[in-house]
């Protein structure tokens, strides 16, 4: 297996930019991932962890050029969604299952991989994982309000917590509100007016520095504490603790690994296409998928959780003017620097900062404009990604993205049940226009042209007949003949061979004739493995529809 293949080939000139953009990624993406910490449930450092080790091991297996493999906000959700419950945030047993997650995740992906199931991300459609993720938003957005507030919580269910937070608003701490709408203002008014600054990390910067000098913590205003400095150590004795759980607990993290290895897989595949086409270069996602699972493998090594291919930090390489992995792999660098010699300052950040950049970052994923689109373009489609949205707050994460899927996958076994369908009639200009199937439809006196849009396989083979028998029944007398236009028909199975044969058989003994034109190569192999061409019989098999509107015209001409 070829290794570096996001770095090659390697230019003098190109390395030294992406170098640079490998700095300036990690000014900016530092207090990201701080933040993402949080929203892991994590201690602080953990953030850090993840720009080391796992972005190495990404650029080292995987194919991507552009695609950030880091600590990300909707993994960081899943996992803190699905483990909460079973252990105290940032305590060591809960950074025990971070780490059983961890590499949970990294094997599920080395199996997807193996089984070449990166094709799974095609059937995730956008418009779940836009609701998806906007219910991801808002679930964090929420768990944040009472760390920027001051107000105390106890429970972990977004609407309950939010309801905590407006009830408890009387009794919040006024430094620490002032202190995030200040930062908040700060961070915004820099996007708007000089984008080009990362206002996170002058904002982290700050605080800390203010928080140090006039002592925030003797004044009521939490911060994060001690962090550990160094480099992480390496090791996965957390997996000890898997001999002491039991099958329900397991069962659990299976779940959460799972979970997280389709966000992982269906985020990270669509990013990496994205800027690969934007950029005119080829992705392979299934060996995407043993860096991505190298990086989670790298993350447990190193103590952290789980790592996502982020598409909000490929767009911040991108915009820093990273072109390969290199920028990657200097961000590690810089980061490992920050841990061996920058972490005493950490301490002295105050924990509503934190929660102010989480709160910017769940607004990102809010995509507002995108769903306002969808409503636009397809009411259908912007009502699936509400209800996606609505479930993600109400039940949960994990609930979240199974019904994504399966919503994504409903949507395309409906259209292959329910497929686009109906009589060809001529327009005047010669064209061919589709009009709904209907009793005395008819192509022409006695010829109904009847297209059928999907593959003919058990599950729409019924519809395919009713059509055919509806066109037919109110007048068996007048039909003479009718011409299945199969150029959309890929496909036929066992089944709707013995439907096509029967319905052979009934129109015959009806006076009406079966004739298929514009039969796919692939189509004509299915019929004549299942018999269907020797029952229709070669001459009612037509390369073209004029063909077949000749052939029936002649049929029906007065003989001499």
């Amino acid at each position: 297996m070829k290794l570096f293949r996001g770095c090659r080939p390697l230019q003098r000139a190109v390395a030294l930019r992406d170098a640079l953009a490998g700095v300036a990624m990690a000014a900016m993406d530092i207090p990201q991932v701080l933040g993402y910490s949080k929203i892991a449930g994590m201690p602080v450092v953990t953030g850090l962890y993840s720009l080391l080790l796992p972005l190495v091991a990404f650029a080292v297996f995987g194919s991507s050029r552009y695609l950030v493999v880091a600590a990300d906000s909707a993994t960081a959700a899943i996992f803190a969604d699905g483990v909460s419950g079973a252990a105290t945030p940032a305590s060591a047993q809960y950074i025990a299952l971070a780490c059983i997650v961890a590499v949970m995740t990294a094997v599920i992906l080395l199996l997807a991989r193996l089984l070449r199931l990166g094709f799974i991300a095609d059937f995730l459609s956008r418009t779940v994982l836009v609701g998806f993720l906007t219910g991801v938003g808002l679930q964090v957005g929420i768990s944040v309000l009472s760390e920027m507030l001051g107000v105390p919580v106890d429970s972990h269910r977004p609407v309950v917590e939010l309801w905590e937070v407006l009830r408890g608003l009387l009794y919040a701490h006024p430094p620490t509100v002032a202190l995030s709408a200040s930062v908040l203002a700060f961070v915004l008014l820099l996007r708007r007016f000089a984008p080009r600054i990362p206002g996170a990390l002058v904002a982290v910067v700050a605080a800390i520095a203010a928080s140090a000098a006039w002592n925030f913590a003797g004044h009521g205003i939490a911060t994060i504490g001690p962090v550990a400095a160094g480099l992480p150590h390496l090791g996965l004795t957390a997996l000890m603790s898997l001999r002491n759980m039991n099958r329900k607990e397991i069962e659990l993290l299976l779940t959460v690994s799972a979970s997280c290895a389709v966000m992982i897989l269906t985020q990270s595949a669509a990013t990496a296409r994205i800027y690969a086409a934007k950029h005119y270069r080829k992705v392979d996602e299934n060996i995407d998928l043993y860096g991505l699972s190298a990086a989670n493998a790298a993350a447990a090594l190193s103590g952290g959780f789980v790592v996502n291919g982020s598409p909000t930090q490929t767009a911040m390489m991108e915009d820093a003017g990273g072109k390969s992995q290199l920028a990657q792999v200097t961000t590690a660098l810089v980061v490992g620097v920050v841990l061996l010699f920058l972490t005493g300052p950490l301490q002295h950040l105050p924990i509503c900062v934190l929660g102010v950049l989480v709160f910017l970052v769940a607004l990102k994923l809010i995509n507002l404009k995108e769903l306002h689109e969808i409503l636009a373009e397809s009411p259908q489609e912007y009502a699936l990604a509400v209800m996606t949205a609505v479930v993600v707050v109400l039940v949960g994460v994990e609930e979240g993205i199974v019904l994504a899927m399966v919503v994504s996958l409903a949507r395309v076994v409906r259209h292959g049940y329910h497929p686009h369908s109906g009589v060809l009639v001529a327009n005047p200009d010669g064209s061919w226009k589709l009009v709904p199937v209907a009793p005395h439809v008819v192509t022409e006196p006695g010829l109904v042209l009847y297209r059928f849009g999907a593959e003919l396989f058990y599950a729409n083979a019924g519809r395919f007949i009713e059509e055919v028998t509806l066109v037919v029944q109110p007048m068996p007398s007048t039909v003479k003949w009718v011409v299945v236009d199969a150029e959309a028909m890929t496909h036929l199975d066992y089944t709707a061979a013995r439907i096509v044969l029967g319905l052979k058989r009934n129109l015959t003994e009806a006076g009406v004739e079966l004739a298929f034109a514009r039969m796919p190569w692939d189509l004509k192999s299915d019929f004549d493995r299942h018999h269907v061409t020797e029952a229709i019989g070669p001459s009612r098999m037509f390369s073209r529809l004029h063909d077949a509107i000749a052939a029936f015209e002649a049929s029906v001409k007065p003989s001499a």
